[in-house]
């Protein structure tokens, strides 16, 4: 027998082509077709079947719209499937690697949690018990430890939020995920420009006297101050911690406009493993900021624990086949016009992204 991810590799087509081609013959292969926990298999007939038919009527998948506007999304469409498909196939891989690691006669896994921008995608392929909003799981996974926390600043690689709590409860917060000017990324397209290594970048901010004053409410802007900074002569090193004060100016007036931001202040996500950030943060905002050595796993510990609480559910470190599909639309919901991208499994919407404001979340139904 052979799993119908493996028939996919064999033959070098797209896994989700299969798994459509055995939902249209579902009637001459459900004999043929075995299930060993949560994982699919095919006997050799269902071989034999499916040979049979790819050569007769290939499938393409691709959800085609009627609108004129619309069809433009089309390429997006088979592009973002061959993307979901391939972050599929890293679930699964990873899922592997920690079932080597787990010693399944010792260790019984009952609860899988998952958060962040892939979510309810990611909670469907694992089978998760858990699936929650990136404020909940890092507000719980950072009072898990810092008790006290009133501010929470977290940017990551591609957005960044702020999280006030008092008495351990969420009162207050925001996020941004329209410029990239204060994210991660923002960063390491900056140092790749400079030609300096992005986990060097810290270290050498540290060394300025004279940080440079760079404009960062855009990357566009940042990038044409960076270039002008450094042809009229101003160090290596100035600019780079100028960039880490502009990245948190940029959080600051941006995420953090408006909020009352006091101490106790913990900081995470992957940028906070920059300490040029970090002492530019504790300048301008003239409090002490603490980095925990996870800080960039705090939403992974927050769904944990959330995953532990919730109802016990039988887990198999073999990824679910599940067959899904995309579909572009149009949000008219404001001036913006997102267009926003929802996978779907059994036509209903398990997950759906591009949207700029809170209107665009009642199209993701």
């Amino acid at each position: 027998m052979i799993t119908i991810r493996e028939y996919a590799r064999k033959n070098n087509v797209s896994y989700e082509a299969i798994r459509k081609q055995i939902k249209r013959y579902e009637n001459e292969l459900k004999e043929h077709i075995i299930k060993q926990n949560r994982t699919q298999f095919l006997d050799e007939v269902a071989v034999e079947i499916l040979d049979r038919h790819r050569g007769e009527s290939p499938i393409v998948i691709v959800n085609q719209d009627t609108s004129s506007k619309l069809q433009l999304l089309e390429e997006e469409n088979k592009n973002l499937l061959v993307k979901v498909a391939a972050q599929a196939d890293k679930i699964s891989q990873l899922s592997e690697e920690l079932k080597n690691k787990t010693d399944t006669s010792i260790y019984k896994v009952v609860g899988v949690g998952t958060t962040g921008s892939a979510r309810k995608l990611i909670g469907t392929l694992l089978g998760a018990n858990t699936i929650k909003n990136e404020i909940t799981a890092h507000a719980i996974g950072t009072t898990s430890i810092y008790k006290d926390v009133h501010t929470i600043f977290e940017i990551g690689g591609q957005d960044s939020k702020i999280i006030l709590l008092d008495n351990g409860i969420v009162s207050d917060y925001a996020m941004n995920t329209l410029c990239a000017a204060g994210t991660g990324s923002f960063l390491s397209s900056q140092a790749k420009r400079l030609g300096i290594p992005i986990e060097e970048f810290g270290k050498i901010a540290l060394t300025s006297k004279n940080p440079t004053k760079i404009a960062a409410r855009c990357t566009v802007f940042a990038e044409s101050d960076l270039v002008h900074k450094s042809q009229i002569g101003h160090k290596k090193e100035d600019i780079i911690a100028g960039l880490c004060y502009a990245i948190v100016n940029n959080y600051l007036n941006n995420v953090g406009k408006g909020k009352k931001i006091k101490p106790p202040i913990v900081f995470q996500g992957g940028v906070s493993k920059n300490i040029g950030v970090v002492k530019a943060f504790e300048d301008i905002t003239k409090c002490d900021v603490t980095v925990d050595e996870n800080s960039h796993l705090m939403g992974a510990l927050g769904v944990a624990i959330l995953s532990k609480k919730g109802k016990e559910s039988e887990f198999s470190f073999d990824i679910e086949d599940i067959v899904y599909e995309t579909k572009g639309i149009e949000c008219r919901g404001c001036s913006n016009n997102c267009e926003i991208i929802k996978v779907i499994k059994d036509k209903q919407v398990i997950d759906a992204w591009g949207n700029r404001c809170p209107k665009g979340e009642l199209v993701h139904k």
